[in-house]
């Protein structure tokens, strides 16, 4: 089973890239971050056309999470437990079923937290509180699960091409990767660290300032694995030549591979 995460940064711009994308990678699973659309308007049609179900969790303008599968889904659940006022679509999950063993899969897009301090970090801070709770409560099921998302932390200076430019970014703040060490610490493997370790492994380059000519990248798109998904881990990989694409994102697509 092949599941990966995509921050397409906005379907209407990004239709095309990502259906060239699903053709190319052919992933059995995809979650999606940055729809930027209401459920409505997500284009659905063209996606289901390509064989995959679409499961959104779409929010006007900005955010916006959604779950693509070319296997059968079920027990699907939108929103992150916690906390009833949260009305920001960043998470989905849902059961994948295959001809092996089934998978949890969790898409998130976590806050960005800038500017810091402030209500916005302290948003980020929270909600990564959150994502702890849900987690740790996936495990005790003991399925394998697997999740998938732009977390918006740069765990490691390796995880930076030039890590002094971030001291002082949300995505790089000793708080937002003590709350990633957390989760790790729970039980979770960081797939693409355990079979892509050392330098120069981005999935994020800015628009500005010739960030992808210079290879300026930063790795904030991953995907933890419980230890029954870990045991069945055979490859990660990161898609990097869709940031060459046309009207690409300022994110790739980053794979896992599991056993049936």
């Amino acid at each position: 089973m092949k599941i990966a995460t995509f921050n397409i940064n906005g379907i209407k711009a990004r239709a095309e890239a990502l259906a060239g994308w699903l053709g190319r990678a052919a992933p059995d699973v995809a979650v999606l971050q940055e729809i930027k659309s209401v459920d409505e308007a997500f284009p659905r049609d063209e996606l289901q056309a390509l064989g995959y179900r679409v499961e959104t969790h779409g929010q006007k303008g900005f955010n916006g999470v959604a779950i693509l599968s070319r296997l059968p889904l079920e027990d699907i659940r939108r929103g992150l437990p916690g906390d009833p006022s949260d009305d920001q679509a960043r998470w989905i999950e849902a059961r994948v079923l295959g001809e092996g063993r089934p998978v949890r899969v969790a898409g998130l897009y976590l806050p960005n937290g800038n500017p810091m301090p402030g209500p916005k970090f302290d948003y980020k801070l929270a909600w990564m509180a959150r994502l702890r709770a849900r987690a740790a409560e996936l495990l005790a099921t003991e399925e394998a699960v697997v999740m998938g998302g732009d977390y918006n932390v740069i765990p490691e200076p390796v995880d930076a091409k030039k890590p002094e430019a971030w001291v002082a970014d949300a995505l790089y703040s000793p708080e937002a990767r003590q709350e990633f060490r957390r989760l790790l610490w729970l039980g979770f493997t960081d797939a693409v660290r355990q079979k892509m370790p050392g330098d120069g492994v981005y999935t994020f380059w800015d628009y500005q300032a010739g960030a992808w000519q210079r290879n300026n990248g930063i790795r904030i798109d991953h995907l933890l694995l419980s230890a029954q998904a870990a045991d069945r881990l055979e490859e990660a990989g990161i898609d990097r030549d869709e940031r060459a694409g046309d009207k690409p994102s300022d994110h790739v697509p980053v794979w896992v591979r599991l056993r049936g």
